[in-house]
């Protein structure tokens, strides 16, 4: 497994995914899902899991229990207020973890002392003194959380720090709330509470971010130039209003600008995509297409210049390899904006080599279906490649679908299967709980191959009556990823011609993913 080495000072990666991160509207997970998803998270390699909010209900008590008893080789973090009751539960969650710590948060800003807390400063001073050392009693790491830090009064930040300190709390944690700080500002607050709290040096410091003003990364590499050693994270980013700090994204921040930034973290980064497809997928929560290292565009490039550049060498449009990260390579789309090079490419790609004049007249079909459906999938292309050639470059198409959908509980799907390179057709039916599933077994039936359905995305290109939705496919077969793309004024069609031309990759045996 390959980790980021280097000499450079490693940062502590404190993975709040479980916890911060399911607190996002509608990211709730089931106490096996949670498990699961520690179970990539370790592999992924952070240092510091929390994964929930043990007194917040029954089934988050039991998952922390049995993620602290699962995973011996990392750090749990048990999350409480600073009360007894949750400190108490976060004792007992964790009491089988092979390491643990206690973490504790209470506010320390004078809007939440006035309109939330409604105390005094110094009543909550006393709580953080009080409950710190209640919870140093059963461990000998404790975090204190000072919430809203960012937006607390220097001398008041420092005084509490300063009480917490005293009593025993090993890791300070400077959050920025809601999102408000410039990462000027939050360096700042980090060295002055460092260089002015009695006891400042003796102990770490965490940075935790949220993403309101889309400086969460930001923030936290301002963090760590200014004597942060943590930072609290989430896989994509996911949490509270519009997330916090992304995991992927801090990391090959500090990878790809080491030159700058000097520090490093213990990260597996060939993990960093599965982990990211598997919280997407568990939480329902799709990423942006342009969401930094993991999004579908992250790697995908459309322009005919930067096509022509990256068929010539990499760097000149790529500071990172996606494969690195366990992307499946996929850097060229063919659309509208796509010139003779790349279209050259991807045929020869196929093995398939054509005259001058017949590319010419090709890729004057290409871009006029290109204006008209946006991306041209390669499913698409070799039927172009078929007419223009009088040869037959696949395997399967679709021809007659019926599905029969309503109430009852399975659905119906009918299918006739072209063979195209045996110039016969098939037909096959198939039920399943939805009419995706149906059509996808269905199809299956007639491919007879062990070729793995793997991810299906769903997209609407447009609105109205003229509407289409796009479909992409991944496929596994022989060890290998294939996609497969498609559009269709049917969402069902859609999907199912996507399939299709998955397949068809893959018995091509061309990986174009």
């Amino acid at each position: 497994m390959t980790k980021i080495t280097t000499t450079s000072p490693r940062i502590i990666i404190f993975d709040t995914t479980l916890r911060d991160g399911e607190q996002a509207p509608g990211a709730s997970l089931q106490p096996e899902q949670k498990i699961q998803l520690a179970a990539k998270l370790v592999e992924l390699g952070v240092d510091v899991l929390e994964p929930g909010f043990p007194i917040s209900s029954p089934g988050e008590f039991a998952a922390v229990e049995a993620i602290s008893r699962q995973f011996q080789q990392v750090e749990i973090c048990g999350f409480a207020r600073a009360v007894k009751g949750d400190i108490d539960a976060a004792v007992r969650a964790t009491r089988d973890a092979a390491r643990r710590r206690i973490h504790l948060f209470l506010s320390s800003s004078d809007i939440h002392l006035k309109y939330q807390l409604r105390m005094s400063r110094k009543e909550v001073v006393a709580m953080a003194r009080e409950m710190t050392a209640y919870a140093k009693q059963f461990s000998d790491q404790v975090e204190f959380t000072a919430m809203d830090a960012a937006r607390t009064g220097i001398d008041d930040l420092i005084e509490i720090v300063e009480a917490v300190i005293e009593e025993g709390a090993t890791m300070i944690n400077l959050p920025d709330t809601v999102g408000y700080a410039l990462p000027q500002e939050y360096g700042d607050m980090f060295r002055k509470v460092r260089e002015g709290a009695r006891g400042g040096a003796g102990v770490l410091y965490s940075a935790h971010c949220h993403n309101d003003l889309g400086l969460a990364v930001a923030n936290s590499l301002a963090a760590i130039q200014n004597g942060a050693s943590q930072i609290e994270v989430t896989v994509n980013g996911v949490g509270e209003r519009t997330g916090n700090c992304a995991l992927e994204e801090l990391v090959m921040a500090l990878e790809v600008r080491k030159d700058s930034l000097n520090y490093s973290t213990g990260i597996s980064m060939e993990q960093l995509y599965g982990a990211s497809r598997a919280v997407s997928s568990a939480m329902h929560f799709p990423m942006a297409f342009n969401k930094p290292i993991v999004g579908r565009n992250a790697f995908q490039h459309e322009s005919g210049i930067h096509q022509d550049g990256l068929l010539k060498d990499r760097s000149t449009y790529e500071i990172m390899d996606p494969e690195s990260l366990g992307i499946p390579r996929n850097m060229i789309i063919l659309g509208k904006h796509s010139g003779r090079h790349a279209l050259k490419d991807r045929i020869v790609r196929y093995g398939i080599q054509m005259k001058e004049e017949e590319l010419e007249v090709l890729y004057g079909v290409f871009k006029e279906t290109a204006d008209r459906l946006k991306v041209v999938s390669d499913d698409l292309l070799l039927k172009m490649v078929s007419q223009a050639t009088g040869k037959r470059m696949q395997n399967f198409e679709l021809g007659e679908v019926q599905v029969q959908s309503g109430s009852a509980e399975e659905r119906t799907a009918s299918v006739t299967l072209r063979h195209l390179q045996e110039d016969r057709e098939s037909t096959h039916t198939a039920t399943g709980k939805g009419p995706l599933e149906a059509l996808i077994t269905a199809i299956s039936q007639g491919i007879e191959a062990d070729i793995i359905f793997g991810d299906l995305e769903l997209h609407s290109l447009s609105t109205g009556e003229e509407a289409h939705a796009e479909a992409a496919v991944m496929v596994e077969w022989e060890g290998k990823t294939y996609r497969g793309t498609a559009s269709h004024q049917d969402i069902v069609m859609a999907a199912g011609l996507a399939y299709v031309a998955a397949c068809n990759s893959a018995l091509s045996e061309i990986s174009i993913a």
